[in-house]
């Protein structure tokens, strides 16, 4: 029995609850609907108050209209502002032309200059080569030089008149009276007399002068195309000097007797010409 009144206590606490959240929520939107109103009264009022004003000001027309005197005047002083309105917006429309004028001269003036200032950047740029520029050219000019040089085209004299009195022996021995043994021969021995002048093979520059331990002294000539001369066993080199351009048959010393590995032989000169620093034949190149 207990348990039935309590179940019934707590289903009327429920039911107030409900009815207390539905009367809020009642009385809220009632709330709302009366500020509303309200709104919309206030709203509708001031729209009935400018529609008066709008029919007063109506009526003060029409009866002025009725008044010829006042209906002159009004006419006179309407058409006067119109004209003045009329007037001032003309001058207002001069006003903005003679500025849209200025305006476009400003900016042709504008436009005038900076083209100007392209041109002349452009034309500067296209006078005057950058430093890189002259560099490779200048290195192109050097380059194109060396290959014409190396592209020449040689005829080696021989450098004395005489006959050959050993060859070229580089990939077989020839025997040596001085050394008393079979040994290489890396150039052509040209039987000369003492003193006899010695000459270019060919145009040139006088690389070195020098005293060979094996073959005394000794100049040599770089030629173009990977070419040197070789002149050993002189007496004096007396004619030219190391870094000196030499033309083809120009005198440089004479022969002698100097090559410690040749000295049992008669006076003669030794002669080698080498490609890109490798010996070669004489008599391949000797015309």
């Amino acid at each position: 029995m207990r348990r039935n009144v309590r179940k019934r206590d707590n289903q009327d606490d429920e039911l107030s609850i409900k009815i207390i959240k539905y009367s809020g929520i009642a009385v809220a939107i009632l709330a709302i609907i009366v500020f509303a109103l309200l709104i919309y009264s206030k709203n509708l009022n001031d729209e009935v108050k400018d529609g008066t004003l709008t029919e007063e000001q109506i009526s003060s027309i029409l009866n002025n209209v009725n008044s010829s005197e006042n209906t002159e005047s009004a006419s006179s002083e309407i058409g006067k502002k119109v004209n003045e309105l009329s007037e001032e917006m003309n001058s207002n429309n001069n006003i903005n032309s003679v500025n849209e004028i200025n305006t476009i001269s400003d900016n042709q003036v504008k436009d005038s200059q900076n083209n100007v200032t392209t041109q002349n950047i452009l034309t500067t740029n296209k006078i005057t080569p950058t430093n890189s520029e002259a560099e490779k050219d200048k290195r192109d000019e050097n380059k194109k030089e060396e290959e014409n040089k190396n592209n020449v085209e040689l005829k080696f004299d021989l450098p004395v008149e005489g006959e050959i009195s050993r060859d070229f022996a580089k990939d077989n021995l020839v025997y040596s009276e001085t050394l008393q043994e079979w040994t290489v021969h890396t150039g052509i021995d040209i039987k000369a007399d003492k003193t006899t002048v010695v000459k270019t093979a060919e145009t040139g520059t006088v690389k070195t002068i020098k005293n060979d331990p094996r073959y005394g002294l000794t100049v040599i000539i770089e030629h173009a195309n990977g070419f040197q001369t070789v002149y050993s066993n002189l007496l004096t080199s007396e004619f030219v000097v190391e870094g000196e351009k030499v033309e083809k048959g120009q005198s440089l010393g004479t022969v002698g007797n100097t090559a410690a590995f040749e000295i049992a032989d008669e006076a003669h000169l030794h002669f080698e010409i080498l490609k890109d620093s490798v010996q070669v034949d004489p008599n391949i190149y000797l015309k």
